[in-house]
């Protein structure tokens, strides 16, 4: 394999060394955050938290249990854990009860029996929140751009239209990354998110909001995107349930940012939630008139599946190394596989996947078919106005007075680093894997890949490991499906978790798999249960 050219070799030094620096200036100058050491969510003492979407909406169908009362529930638990969160920005609860006596009294008329609703209202009566990227009508509609205050979505997106259509009753929306383009939910209009299992440490992003409040079981079900691991990494690290789809079947219209250049080739948006039983449902529901597309209602036999498993990268310069211990659980869950399932798990290595983070980097700069580049972050930064200046922008917020957050800002510097045309080497690359990997998957090959080199991170460390997200942003490139599935909780109380990945448009073969590691090694657990 050819090495990399000393230009790409300099670009590498050059990342390093920007972001090396921008860390070292935010430690120095940066304000200093309430210490949350020691404190703790309170325990759940409410038993319709601990029930799955799918199982509630039977029950509020079968008048076991009024929606009145499942949202009340949700309200509560959002008003108990939000103080220790910042997860949900916004709440629309008075909104919320109006609806859930609504469905209440639909239920009470309904002559056509319990079938007639479960076909027509899958949903109904379920609390959802929603990632505040997506327009939910009525609600903030920002991505933490302070510029965006007081901008209000008029319109649903697609896949909100279509779970509120199914019944379910959205609860209110959640904090992101500035702009939607961090792996830590952070930014100056909505202030910072905490991990429900430990406040010091991240939720990851840019769906850090949701996967903060599920993980916390501040909610049931929600909504995320992901063209870099937004939906798979805080689901990681809150210990929950997600699923990104093949791109192109659920609609990501009518999201902020909208997307330009190759940027549909590569975002998905997805369904998040504590239980796995609730994904397909949630998927099936969200992809509208293109579900038939993912084959969601065609069994699935685990025992005729190919298994394989990546234990890590091959070694790139730029990310982490994997930790031992999620070395060791994806390990386990190959021991099971072969032990339950009575196949075998071939362990295979992709020497491509080391120039993962050069991949997506370059991919995402490509130009559309119409030969227009995506819009520049810089430009984003600066809406509605002119772009902002990164250097100039630095400045400002060395002196406190910049309304965006260093993540931003040092994106927005890398993205000076970038070279104008594509590596032709890193370009091979990328062809090369996705050959091998089609290859090897087929229609009935799924494969295991770490979700991160670590468990959640402490609070702004990712800014000085900026490229440990390679490990979710390969596959959105790739254009693969993926559900990261929770395994349990480490050494430090924190969630374990990897990627099952498997062939375009073979989304039901990784919900299968989602559903036989809940039952193995136990699903999401409560924070603080360990």
């Amino acid at each position: 394999m050819a090495p990399l050219s000393l230009l790409e070799k300099a670009q590498v030094w050059l990342l390093k060394a920007v972001n090396g620096f921008l860390f070292a200036l935010f430690r120095l100058l940066s304000p200093r955050t309430p210490v949350m050491s020691g404190k703790k969510l309170p325990p759940i003492s409410n038993p319709l938290l601990l029930v799955s979407a799918t199982q509630l909406a039977k029950k509020i169908r079968r008048k076991e249990v009024s929606s009145v009362e499942v949202v009340r529930a949700y309200i509560d638990r959002i008003q108990e854990v939000n103080p220790f969160l910042n997860a949900v920005t916004k709440d629309r609860f008075d909104g919320a009860l109006q609806e859930a006596t609504q469905v209440d009294k639909l239920i009470e008329e309904e002559t056509g029996g319990e079938e007639v609703l479960e076909d027509r209202l899958p949903l109904l009566g379920v609390p959802l929140s929603v990632k505040e990227s997506f327009a939910l009508q009525g609600m903030p509609y920002t991505s933490g751009m302070v510029s965006r205050r007081g901008v209000v979505a008029t319109v649903d997106a697609p896949p909100v239209a279509l779970l509120k259509r199914a019944g379910a009753i959205p609860m209110g929306v959640t904090n992101t990354s500035e702009l939607c383009m961090w792996s830590e939910s952070h930014n100056h209009l909505h202030g910072i998110t905490n991990n429900p299992y430990d406040l010091e440490r991240i939720p990851g992003g840019s769906s850090g909001g949701e996967g903060s409040i599920l993980g916390a079981a501040g909610s049931v079900i929600g909504i995320g995107s992901d063209i870099g691991g937004s939906i798979r990494m805080p689901c990681f690290f809150n210990g929950i349930f997600g699923h990104k789809p093949t791109p192109g079947v659920v609609s990501c219209e009518n999201q902020y940012p909208p997307s330009t250049g190759r940027h549909k080739e590569y975002i998905s948006s997805g369904p998040m939630c504590r239980y796995a039983q609730d994904l397909l449902p949630m998927l099936k529901i969200m992809a509208g008139p293109k579900a038939h597309m993912f084959s969601l209602d065609k069994k699935v036999d685990l025992k005729k599946l190919r298994f394989f498993t990546i234990p890590h990268d091959g070694g790139s310069p730029l990310v982490y190394p994997v930790s031992k211990e999620l070395m060791d659980i994806q390990r386990k869950v190959v021991e099971r596989l072969e032990a339950d399932l009575g196949v075998q798990v071939q362990e295979v290595r992709f020497p491509e996947l080391r120039y993962s983070f050069q991949i997506w980097n370059t991919y995402m700069g490509l130009p559309d078919k119409e030969g227009k580049p995506p819009q520049a972050f810089a430009e984003l930064m600066g809406e509605p106005g002119r772009p902002v200046w990164p250097l100039w922008e630095l400045l400002k917020w060395m002196m406190g007075k910049s309304e965006h957050t260093m993540a931003a800002i040092g994106l927005s510097l890398v993205e000076m680093t970038n070279v104008s045309k594509p590596s032709p080497f890193i370009i091979q690359q990328k062809e090369k894997l996705q050959k091998a990997v089609e290859e090897l998957l087929g229609t009935d090959g799924v494969f295991l890949y770490p979700s991160h080199p670590r468990v959640a991170p402490k609070h702004h460390h990712p800014l000085f490991r900026p490229f440990d997200f390679a490990y979710t942003g390969i596959i959105n490139i790739l254009g693969l499906p993926v559900t990261q599935c929770p395994l349990g909780l480490g050494e430090e109380g924190l969630p374990l978790g990897l990627q099952v990945v498997a062939g375009k448009l073979q989304d039901h073969l990784t919900l299968e798999m989602a559903l036989y590691l809940e039952k193995t090694f136990g699903g999401w657990r409560e924070p603080g249960a360990n």
